[in-house]
Formats: C-alpha cells, sequence, structure tokens
C-alpha cells in the first residue's frame, strides 16, 4: 500500500487487499496514505471494480479487524463489487487465510481458464543469500548466552540484555528486523488452570490426530491467558451463567471488550466454575500459541552468530493475583544461560537504514532503544561515516539509561554524532523525547532539508502520537507553514520512507 498509485484505483479490474489493523481501529502506518486517499473526498469511483478484503487482527481488542471492514465498506461505497465476502482472521489465521487466498484463485482461474495460467508473484527485492531451513513453522533451538539485568539498583522498571547463540541456523537478519521466540507458558500458570478445570495433568486426549496430555497441550499449544470472545461463547454455552449470556448480545460490545481485558481465562474459569470439561471441547475454544516478536538490538555483522534482545518484562496485578507476559515473564523468570528456545528471524522491511549515507534521527524511549544499537553497530562495522542522532527516553538517569557507555563509546568515535536525553522522573515537571525534539526544531529541521530519516521506536499508545505531533509542529514552526502544509511534509516524508517506526 506504501507503493501503490492510489490514482490507479478506479482503473484496476480486480483489487486483492490484506490489511492489519493497529490501534483503536486504525490501519498500519506504511497504509496510512492509502487509507487517507480512499476514505477522502478525492476518491474515484470504481464502478466494474471487483475486490477482496483479508482482514487481519486480534480479537482480544474491541476494534478487532477494524481496517478491513473500513476499507471493506469504502470500498463497496465507491462502486467495486466483491468477488468474495471479506473474510476476519485471528491471530491464528494462516487456516482461514488459506482459504481466502484458495477462494479467490479458483474463481479467478476458472474465469481466466482460456489464458495462461495463475503464477506466483515474486519478490520485488530478493535476498541473495539462501533461505535458512528454520522459520516461523520451524524455529531454530538456540541456547541463550547472556542474560542480564541492564537497569542500576533502586530502578522502578526491569530491563535485560539476552543474547542467543544462532550458529549453525543460516539464520541472517538485517538491522531493524525482530527476533520470533516461540514461547511456553508459566508452568504454574498451567497448574492453576488444570485445577480449576478438574482435569488430572496426564489426562490424554487426541489433538490433530496425535495423543497428547492435557498439560502439553496448554504448556506449548494454546494461549491460556488472554480471553477472547471465541472463548466467551464457548464458557457461556458450558457454565449457562447469566451474566456471560448478557456479555455476548451486540449492544454489549463495549463492556464485553472490558471484562476480557480484565479478566484472563482462569478469571473466568474460576468466577463460573464448570466441572467435568472435555479437553478436546475446552483446547476448541482457545487460540494457538503465537510467537512473541521482539526488536533485534545487535548487527550480524558486529556480533557473528548472535541475536540480542532487550526485554522489559510485563508484569502486571489482576484479581489480587501477580501476572506477567508469556514470552518476557519466560525471559525474565525462567530463561537461565543455556536454556534453549525455538526463535526464527522476523523481517521488517519497513524500519531499514538508509541505502546511502544519508544522516539518521533515531528516536525511542525504553526498549525501543534497541534497533538504534543495531544501526549503529551496522554502521561502525562497515565504516559508514554518516550523520547520526539518538534521541532517548526513561525514567531516571542513574538507573534506567540503557546502554549508557556504548552510546559515549559511540559519541567519542564518532559513529554517534549527538545525542539528547529525556529522564522523566528525575525532575517535578517530566521531561519526555518530544520536548528534545522541540528543543532542537532547528536543527531538526535543517537535517530534515538536508535529507535525513527519521526512525521511531517504542510504545504505541503515547511515544508514537506525542513524537508524530512534535514533528508536525516543528516543521510547521521552522518552515513558517500552516499545520496542512507541514502535515503535508510529514506525509511525504512517510511516503518517501523516510519516516519509519516500529511501534508496539
Amino acid at each position: 500500500m506504501t507503493d501503490y498509485k492510489v490514482r490507479q484505483l478506479s482503473q484496476e479490474q480486480d483489487l486483492l487487499v490484506i490489511v492489519s489493523t493497529y490501534g483503536e481501529g486504525d490501519p498500519p502506518q506504511p497504509a496510512t496514505g492509502f487509507f487517507e486517499f480512499i476514505e477522502g473526498r478525492k476518491a474515484q469511483k470504481m464502478d466494474g471494480v471487483r475486490f477482496a478484503v483479508l482482514a487481519l487482527g486480534d480479537s482480544t481488542y474491541e476494534y478487532y479487524c477494524q481496517a478491513g471492514k473500513r476499507l471493506d465498506q469504502r470500498l463497496e461505497e465507491l462502486g467495486g463489487h466483491r468477488l468474495i465476502a471479506r473474510v476476519d482472521c485471528d491471530v491464528d489465521y494462516e487456516d482461514p487465510a488459506d482459504a481466502w487466498i484458495s477462494a479467490v484463485s479458483d474463481q479467478l482461474a476458472a474465469e481466466a481458464h482460456a489464458g495462461p495460467p495463475l503464477t506466483a508473484v515474486t519478490q520485488a527485492h530478493p535476498i541473495a543469500t539462501a533461505p535458512s531451513a528454520y522459520d516461523k513453522r520451524n524455529p531454530f533451538p538456540a541456547p541463550i548466552i547472556e542474560n542480564m539485568a541492564i537497569v542500576g539498583r533502586g530502578s522502578t522498571k526491569e530491563t535485560r540484555h539476552i543474547e542467543f547463540s544462532i550458529a549453525g541456523s543460516g539464520l541472517v537478519y538485517e538491522p531493524g528486523d525482530a527476533l520470533g521466540i516461540a514461547a511456553s507458558n508459566d508452568p504454574a500458570v498451567v497448574v492453576d488452570l488444570l485445577e480449576a478445570l478438574g482435569l488430572a495433568s496426564e489426562t490424554k486426549f487426541e489433538l490433530k490426530g496425535q495423543v497428547s496430555t492435557v498439560e502439553e497441550a496448554l504448556t506449548h499449544r494454546f494461549e491460556i491467558t488472554a480471553a477472547t470472545p471465541r472463548f466467551l461463547d464457548y464458557w457461556a454455552l458450558l457454565s449457562e451463567a447469566p451474566f456471560l449470556r448478557q456479555l455476548q448480545e451486540e449492544d454489549r460490545a463495549g463492556e464485553r471488550s472490558v471484562f476480557l481485558r480484565t479478566h484472563h481465562i482462569l478469571d473466568i474459569v474460576r468466577r463460573f466454575p464448570v466441572r467435568d470439561v472435555m479437553p478436546q471441547g475446552f483446547v476448541a475454544a482457545l487460540r494457538p500459541l503465537q510467537p512473541r516478536l521482539y526488536s533485534l538490538a545487535s548487527s550480524l555483522c558486529a556480533t557473528p552468530d548472535e541475536a540480542h534482545l532487550t526485554v522489559a518484562p510485563l508484569r502486571y496485578g489482576l484479581h489480587g493475583t501477580a501476572r506477567s507476559g508469556v514470552a518476557s515473564g519466560l525471559l525474565a523468570d525462567r530463561a537461565e544461560i543455556d536454556t534453549v528456545l525455538p526463535v526464527y528471524i522476523q523481517s521488517n522491511q519497513h524500519f531499514r537504514l538508509p541505502a546511502n549515507d544519508a544522516p539518521i534521527l533515531m528516536i525511542g524511549a525504553g526498549t525501543g532503544v534497541a534497533p538504534y544499537r543495531a544501526f549503529l553497530q551496522e554502521r561502525e562495522a562497515r565504516g559508514i561515516a554518516a550523520q547520526s542522532w539518538l534521541f532517548f527516553g526513561e525514567r531516571n538517569f542513574r538507573t534506567d539509561f540503557l546502554y549508557q557507555t556504548e552510546w559515549q563509546g559511540w559519541l567519542k568515535d564518532g559513529t554517534l554524532s549527538r545525542m539528547d536525553v529525556a529522564f522523566s522522573r528525575d525532575r517535578a515537571d517530566k521531561i519526555y523525547v518530544q520536548h528534545r525534539l522541540k528543543e532542537q526544531a532547528r536543527d531538526i529541521f535543517a537535517w530534515l532539508e538536508e535529507g535525513a530519516h527519521i526512525y521511531v521506536c517504542g510504545d504505541a499508545a503515547n511515544l508514537a502520537p506525542d513524537v508524530h505531533e512534535a514533528l508536525i509542529d516543528i516543521v510547521a514552526h521552522e518552515a513558517h507553514t500552516g499545520r496542512e502544509a507541514a502535515e503535508d511534509y510529514v506525509r511525504s516524508l512517510q511516503a518517501d520512507r523516510r519516516y519509519q517506526r516500529d511501534v508496539y
């Protein structure tokens, strides 16, 4: 969608769209321009154009697959005709996505039976190296060779630096890519859930043609924390609880979303107990356990056969019980040196260093600094002498200046040209990275005019929108223009891939 020439839409015959949802029902950042055009007044009528939409989402969020739903509705409003009905996919998207692809392909092939056979689309930017045998479906068993805290004593946060050995895997990555980890659930949570269900851990049942114990399935195969509408429907049927039945009503969407966010599966099972649950039925209501992605904090050029991560474990209380993230809790609490975890590389073509020696502005807070460590390792290893400027934010200077000695070393040798930091809890009036950006508005705009690339990595809810607004304000002030023109300027940076974000 980033590269597509939107004014060609009305000239297309068939339009196939696959789109995920981000935030409050919005499209992902690279698709923003496409959505702004097609939902705006300049969108052309699409009479005669046929379309099909595959929407990707996460059913634990209120605006499930909303970007796909928006696009499906808008294409119809513009006069388009559906090839097939929209399909909405949860995080376990493989089967419904394959069915959608087959349905569309079969219909188009049947209509084009007299023409040449359909061929697979080739990759626009082929990778020169031979692909590894290891991927998401077949992850590599990587041992942990380092796992240490990188915050000082007394820090109000917990952040860890973790290193994996990928020697012999054939895995390759570029700065900006992510490491996928096929994590397993906390054994203590599995025990609690089995107890609440009244199931013995060694209970055996058939799972996709193979015999499994219920303990193995709940530990390694299924999500057992976040509750979904699918599980709510199943447990409402099983428990016959009036409250759960009410939550299923159409006009209770908001209330249902809040309930699912504030109740894990274990909480629901305990609150509305049911005995003699059949393992097959229970796991059928769960989602497959999905890998977790972490931005890589290393460059292969600098650390051959290694993959480094910067991880802040997710910890919180819910219903009087301490909870932790599935993967981050595993990495922080149970992954010791030599622990082997299944990993793979997730490429991210939308967060890449410039192909030339253009200046780079790197903006991040907390673990969002991870890819910038990879960026500078890469430039240092390749001997690239180019301007670079880091804006980094955290809570306290004394305890939370992640990788401080490395940044200072790069400043000293010129790999890093400038650095501005914001430690929000070191003063009464909190300072964040967007405030530092505005303080350097003149120089930032000068860098942009000289061709600098901007990168934002970190929190999607606060950091990303706040930085975005700061950039618009900077452009408007320094270019002496109005907000609309400043927005166009920033939008053009995105279209030219000079403004890239990796937010979560």
